[in-house]
């Protein structure tokens, strides 16, 4: 009797197992259809770049384990800028490129190598997201949809590195810049085969689960529509300026602070010669308890040291800061809490994500301030919201708005020169995106200043 009642439930067990993995199974192929509706493919055994991805992962894996066991310290030397490490595995090799210099600036904003290493090395696989740029890349999407990898040509590495050192100073000078937050660059050599560059960046639309619309900007006209996915259907389509003709990004009091940070990024990309860059922007509607929130003074002390220095959130208190940054220490006006509490929003009442921070006139006199009081008053800064990616995030009193700006590699070169000319035969009278980078960056300052209120 015994024995049949250990036997029954032996197999009670082994029933329950089987409909456990049976519910799992359809969860994940579920899941998996949801991907491919959404134009996001999981990168199986079966898929072309399976192979190629897991060697990303384990070349990743090993490069990061690298940096943990050799944190960065708060200064990066030119050596670093200059840094090449190539790790051998089995059957390629991985460099990577300025390691300490892009460990550095994943400290600052608030990011610990472990959960760098957890979202890019997981089991999960990666997700290839099929994209309506022109562009030849392959992207891929971390399966937390966290991270992008993009393959790049070895120009644009080249011109990424030789820049690294002037775009990591405009992120230490403006370090709420809308610019797109490059983590890593690599290389893949695998035997008879062409090297693989590849970029780490952080996702612009992170996270996405209630987003539900995605645009593309550049400023112009010329092929700048996209069809959208028909009414009901879950396919990710990427629209673009014409797509956004009659819609506003409503911000209120935080319409100031978009528009100078769009200036002071889009100057920056002038300097450095470049065009057919694009502002990424997303929205969603925010929900009843995101439009009213109630701040405790607590939670706007933590808020507004986390703003001043966007990597010293308690969670990441040990984590070195990038150079320059702003650090955090008791003593420091800028962080001590009795001047965080005089680290003012631009209006009583603004919406959770805040207006520009400015310090209380009593610590602002021209004759009381400090070099670093100076620099502090010449950036560019906000409230940030308590969010995960709050560099990229700014609330309006009805929408959530992303936005961040990519794809900075493009060069005014003599080919783009004659490009134009073509252009402006073939389109008279229309604005085309291949323009000089001055008349470009005018020209999305413009849109941003046209489309915003």
């Amino acid at each position: 009797m015994a024995a049949e009642s250990a036997a029954a439930g032996g197999l009670g067990m082994s029933g329950r197992r089987q409909h456990s993995g049976t519910v799992k199974r359809r969860r994940w192929g579920g899941l998996r259809q949801q991907w491919k509706l959404l134009g996001l493919f999981e990168i199986d055994q079966h898929h072309e770049f399976y192979s190629l991805t897991c060697m990303m992962k384990e070349g990743l894996a090993a490069a990061i384990q690298n940096t943990i066991g050799n944190p960065p310290t708060n200064e990066v030397s030119d050596d670093d800028f200059r840094l090449e490490v190539t790790q051998i595995h089995k059957d390629f090799a991985m460099e990577t490129f300025a390691g300490p210099v892009f460990a550095s600036l994943r400290s600052s904003l608030g990011m610990t190598e472990q959960e760098y290493q957890q979202s890019l090395c997981s089991e999960n696989c990666y997700l290839q997201f099929i994209s309506n740029s022109k562009s030849k890349a392959d992207f891929f999407l971390t399966n937390d949809k966290r991270f992008f990898l993009k393959t790049q040509n070895k120009r644009e590495i080249k011109f990424l590195l030789a820049n690294l050192k002037i775009y990591m100073e405009h992120l230490r000078k403006y370090p709420h810049s809308l610019l797109v937050k490059f983590l890593g660059v690599h290389r893949i050599k695998i035997p008879h085969k062409r090297k693989k560059y590849f970029i780490v960046m952080q996702s612009v639309f992170y996270p996405d689960d209630r987003i539900n619309a995605r645009y593309d900007i550049k400023g112009c006209e010329v092929s700048r529509w996209t069809e959208p996915a028909p009414e009901g259907s879950q396919i990710i389509v990427v629209l673009k300026d014409l797509n956004f003709e009659g819609q506003y990004i409503t911000l209120d009091q935080q319409r100031p602070w978009l528009v100078q940070q769009v200036e002071i990024d889009t100057h920056f990309l002038q300097r450095l010669n470049v065009l057919d860059y694009s502002l990424l922007l997303a929205h969603q509607p925010l929900q009843h308890d995101e439009r009213h929130q109630s701040l405790s003074f607590a939670t706007l002390i933590m808020r507004t040291k986390k703003s001043v220095n966007p990597g010293s959130s308690p969670i990441h208190a040990g984590v070195a800061a990038v150079p320059g940054a702003v650090p955090e220490d008791d003593s420091t006006l800028l962080l001590s809490e009795t001047h965080a509490g005089c680290l003012m929003q631009t209006q009583a009442g603004d919406a959770p994500s805040g207006g520009n921070l400015h310090m209380c006139p009593e610590h602002a006199g021209p004759d009381s301030e400090t070099a670093e009081l100076q620099d502090f008053r010449a950036q560019n800064r906000r409230l940030l919201p308590n969010l995960k990616n709050p560099l990229h995030i700014i609330d309006g009193p009805d929408q959530r708005f992303f936005i961040g700006i990519i794809d900075i590699f493009t060069v005014y070169s003599f080919k783009k020169r004659l490009e134009h000319w073509w252009k402006r035969l073939r389109h008279p009278g229309r604005t085309f995106s291949t323009v000089s980078p001055q008349t470009y960056c005018l020209r999305l300052c413009q849109w941003v200043q046209d489309h915003t209120k």
